[in-house]
């Protein structure tokens, strides 16, 4: 469980956790403390000398208890388990050399309650207390072992690593089934996010389309009965053709489009592509190569679909070159027949790592005027085609896109 967290669940189960430790560490330890003080077999309480010492223990554990209460009030439970595995540890190291230090009595380690701490470190779902539990229990018993010259700790440091590793094993697990439910969450957040959206993005289609199609209309009507007399009116158009393309991402995420998997030739696809992209690229001063490596085998897809990804793959590296550069498409078959890859290299502005993660969310972009959509439904419909898309980025160098697709969907 992270340390500090504000959120009121994690501290109220962590709140659960300490109270439960506390109340079965004061029983176990005092338990056990009392058993060894009336039996008659225990040796250390035989020693008269040192029954203060073992008393002043008692009374500074139970002194501990305070300060635990302090911070679950003050609502830091997180703090309490560290408190408490510093001062046992403190408290158990002096005691133990103070009743042993200058006698022939053979040593007895530790108190039970140890034990307990290795219980409870994988409940309290936190590595770094972990790892404070056992190197701290298992170095205290090295070291009294070392300055008492006994050799009895060695079956003690024995048991506690093995416990050690048990613990650490019911951690991992503890650690990947919180991972699980985290990222079923957080899929599960992001759909329901999507399906907003996807309700507020038909809607609003719907209500601009129509508009916005008389607008472009009229405006051609214009340019074309004065095309001298205003400069303005291809910028108008322009400018149209780029909100309905904002409209046509729109009506995908509100009403997405069925899957029509036909056989198609990637490499007409990719030539429409540039058909399209052509003219934008000439006028930046960017050259496209593109590189076909070897005969590619038809691909199962839908042909339309696609041609929209690339187009928005290839105007994305466009825009990344404002002062003109170099994009390189390079094609091929990977994975014996079954896979096809195509990268989009670009020589542009780059994206920083920590945005990398974030492309394809609703409305994050890193362009001036973008919208963050269009990337979103290219990674929806290269899902839908069982494919993914890897991105590589340096800033100021590039960036390259990868789009992997199966040749043939098994799925369908």
């Amino acid at each position: 469980m992270k340390e500090g967290n504000s959120n009121p669940k994690l501290i109220f189960e962590e709140k659960k956790a300490i109270v439960l430790f506390l109340w079965l560490f004061y029983i176990v330890y005092y338990s056990f403390e009392t058993f060894y003080f009336i039996s008659s077999n225990s040796v250390i309480y035989k020693q008269k000398t040192m029954i203060p010492t073992s008393m002043g223990s008692l009374i500074l554990i139970m002194a501990v208890l305070i300060f635990g209460v302090y911070f679950l009030k003050k609502g830091n439970p997180f703090i309490v388990k560290y408190i408490y595995i510093y001062s046992y540890l403190g408290i158990d190291f002096v005691d133990t050399l103070m009743s042993y230090w200058g006698t022939k009595v053979p040593y007895s380690s530790g108190n039970i309650v140890e034990i307990l701490f290795f219980l409870f470190s994988p409940i309290f779902v936190n590595k770094r207390y972990f790892w404070v539990v056992s190197l701290g229990l298992i170095g205290k018993e090295v070291i009294l072992g070392l300055i008492l010259q006994s050799m009895q700790v060695l079956m003690t440091i024995v048991i506690y690593i093995i416990l050690a590793l048990i613990a650490y094993t019911v951690l991992i697990r503890f650690n990947s089934y919180i991972k699980s439910l985290t990222n079923a969450y957080e899929e599960l957040r992001q759909k329901e996010k999507l399906a907003v959206i996807g309700q507020m993005a038909a809607g609003i289609a719907h209500e601009i389309r129509n508009p916005l199609s008389s607008l472009k209309g009229f405006t051609q009507l214009q340019h074309e009965r004065f095309p001298d007399t205003n400069d303005y009116y291809p910028i108008m158009i322009q400018e149209i053709d780029r909100i309905n393309s904002i409209v046509d991402d729109l009506m995908y995420i509100g009403k997405p489009k069925k899957i029509m998997f036909e056989k198609a030739s990637i490499e007409e696809i990719v030539a429409y592509t540039l058909s399209i992209i052509q003219y934008q690229a000439e006028r930046q001063g960017i050259t496209i190569e593109t590189i076909m490596a070897g005969p590619l085998p038809p691909l199962h897809c839908d042909e339309k679909q696609l041609k929209q990804v690339f187009i928005n793959l290839i105007k994305n590296a466009i825009e990344a070159m404002p002062d003109g550069g170099r994009i390189q498409i390079h094609v091929k078959v990977i994975d014996k027949q079954q896979k096809l890859t195509i990268s989009i290299q670009d020589e542009g502005v780059g994206i920083a790592n920590e945005n990398i993660l974030n492309l394809g969310e609703p409305f994050f972009t890193t362009k001036k005027d973008g919208t963050g959509l269009g990337l979103m439904v290219t990674n929806q419909i290269i899902n839908d085609h069982f494919g993914e898309i890897k991105i590589e980025s340096f800033l100021n160098v590039g960036t390259k896109v990868i789009v992997i697709l199966p040749i043939i969907n098994k799925n369908n």
